[in-house]
């Protein structure tokens, strides 16, 4: 999945972070909801 994806699945779980597979880059990434509201992304280096 995409890190919009992701997001929307954290979202739907009530989460603060979600981590996922990158569809793009098959890495693993996290996306996490930061205090000012946005959102950020970790991505792995492997």
């Amino acid at each position: 999945m995409d890190s919009q994806e992701a997001i929307l699945q954290m979202d739907m779980l009530g989460h603060n972070f979600f981590i996922f597979e990158d569809a793009e880059t098959n890495g693993t990434s996290i996306v996490y909801k930061r205090r000012d509201g946005r959102y950020g992304l970790i991505e792995t280096d492997e």
